[in-house]
Parts: C-alpha cells; sequence; structure tokens
C-alpha cells in the first residue's frame, strides 16, 4: 500500500482512539450531551478522520472501507453545515459506525505488505 495512504489510515486509527479515549468504556450518552469541551473533540476528531478519509480515496478510490464516501460527507457536513449536526446523530455515528471503522482500519494495516 502507498505510504501516503498509510499515514491517512494511522491518522485515522489515532482519532478513533482519540474518541474512545474521551468517551470512556461506558460510553453514556447524558455525560457526552452536556459536555460542550467532549462534544467539541468528538466533531473534532472526526471532522479529521473524513479528511484523511478524502485525502486517502484520492490516492485509492477503491480503498475497501464501508461507507467511504458517507464519512467524507459526514466531514463535509460538520465543516460546512455544522449548524445541522445534532448530538443524537454524532452519538450515531460513535456507537454504530466508529467501531466497523476501527475494524477495517486494524485489518488493512495489519496486511502483510505493512509489517
Amino acid at each position: 500500500m502507498d505510504r501516503e495512504i498509510l499515514k491517512y489510515l494511522y491518522d485515522i486509527q489515532e482519532c478513533i482512539m482519540n474518541i474512545d479515549n474521551y468517551i470512556g468504556a461506558e460510553k453514556i450518552f447524558a455525560e457526552y450531551d452536556k459536555n460542550p469541551m467532549l462534544q467539541d473533540a468528538v466533531e473534532r476528531n472526526i471532522a479529521t478522520i473524513g479528511e484523511a478519509m478524502n485525502q486517502a480515496l484520492k490516492l485509492d478510490a477503491n480503498l475497501p472501507i464501508s461507507f467511504a464516501r458517507r464519512i467524507v460527507g459526514t466531514r463535509n457536513r460538520l465543516i460546512h453545515g455544522y449548524d445541522d449536526i445534532d448530538n443524537i446523530e454524532i452519538w450515531n455515528i460513535i456507537i454504530n459506525n466508529l467501531p466497523v471503522l476501527k475494524t477495517e482500519i486494524e485489518q488493512l494495516l495489519s496486511q502483510p505488505d505493512q509489517q
């Protein structure tokens, strides 16, 4: 895999780890919902994931990542339509989408040619 793509994949992996650390193991929506600083940190990492995905897709449009274009779209909404995002949408991404993305990134990074 291209070294530049690997860099973007590692950036995505780091952002996912950041979000996991910020949210904690218990993943309690009420805690997230009442903490604007936590929301800002999570949204910043989601936007970074989207930008890294966008750059990786420019290098390889066939990257085997589910919903890659939706990830980029989410980044665009966070950046340009920030006033149209609610906490429930972000929470849904945290609970339902990030675990899948985390697994796919780990699989890509663990391929023999990445060792």
